[in-house]
C-alpha cells in the first residue's frame, strides 16, 4: 500500500512539475514571444536610420518621410541623425528642408515655407542660395502646392525632381536632390491628393523611402 502511495504521489508531483513548466512557458511565450526559433534566430544588423540593408563605403544612408495630413510633421534622417521632425520642433506646413555638404554629410541648414498663406518669392531666394554639391532633401506637411509658381518649379526641378511640374493641393511628396546634378534623382515619391483613394479624410497616405545617397568626390 505505502508502495503505490508513494508511487501516486511521485505521478502527481511530476504532473504539478509538468504542468508550472508548461504554465511558464506559456507566459514567456505571450510576454516576451518566446519561441526555440526565437532563441537560435540571430538578431538582425541594425543600420543607420533604420535602413533594411547596409549603405556601401562612399554612401550617406537616408531615411525620410512625408507629413501625415495636417497631425505629424515629416522626418528626415541622414547617417543616424535626425534632421528634422516634430520632436526636434524645425518642420511645419508646406515644403521641409534640409541642405546636406556632399562631401561631408554634415548638415547645412534646415528650413521649411508655408506655401498654402506664405510667400513663394521665400522658397525662390532660399534656392538661391543653395551651393554647387549641396544635396537637397525635402518633405511635405500638409499643403505645400497652393503657392508654388513656375519659377520655384523650374528650380526644384534643375535639383533632380521629376514629379515637381505636377505638384498639386495637399499632395504628398519627398525628394532627394542635389545641386549641380546631371540627370533626374532616382530618389522621389509623389502621391496624388485623391478623395476616392486618400488614407485620411482630406490627405493621402504618408510617403516613406530610404536609400543610399553618393558621396560627392569632387
Amino acid at each position: 500500500m505505502m508502495r503505490t502511495g508513494g508511487i501516486l504521489k511521485l505521478a502527481a508531483l511530476v504532473s504539478v512539475f509538468l504542468l508550472g513548466v508548461f504554465l511558464a512557458f506559456e507566459l514567456l511565450e505571450i510576454n516576451m514571444d518566446f519561441s526555440l526559433e526565437n532563441m537560435f534566430a540571430t538578431k538582425p544588423a541594425r543600420h543607420k536610420c533604420g535602413l533594411s540593408k547596409l549603405c556601401p563605403e562612399g554612401h550617406f544612408s537616408f531615411k525620410m518621410a512625408s507629413g501625415a495630413a495636417s497631425v505629424v510633421g515629416p522626418k528626415i534622417c541622414l547617417e543616424d541623425n535626425i534632421l528634422m521632425s516634430g520632436v526636434k520642433n524645425n518642420v511645419g506646413r508646406g515644403m521641409n528642408f534640409a541642405l546636406v555638404n556632399g562631401k561631408t554629410g554634415e548638415l547645412i541648414k534646415t528650413e521649411f515655407f508655408d506655401l498654402w498663406a506664405g510667400d513663394v518669392n521665400d522658397v525662390i531666394k532660399f534656392l538661391k542660395t543653395v551651393e554647387e554639391g549641396t544635396v537637397v532633401m525635402v518633405a511635405t506637411f500638409d499643403d505645400a502646392a497652393t503657392k508654388l509658381n513656375d519659377e520655384a518649379k523650374t528650380m526644384i526641378s534643375e535639383l533632380g525632381s521629376s514629379s515637381i511640374g505636377s505638384l498639386g493641393f495637399r499632395d504628398n511628396w519627398i525628394f532627394v536632390g542635389g545641386k549641380g546634378i546631371k540627370t533626374k534623382s532616382p530618389f522621389e515619391q509623389h502621391i496624388k491628393n485623391n478623395a476616392e483613394t486618400n488614407k485620411y479624410e482630406g490627405w493621402p497616405e504618408v510617403l516613406e523611402m530610404e536609400g543610399c545617397i553618393p558621396q560627392r568626390k569632387d
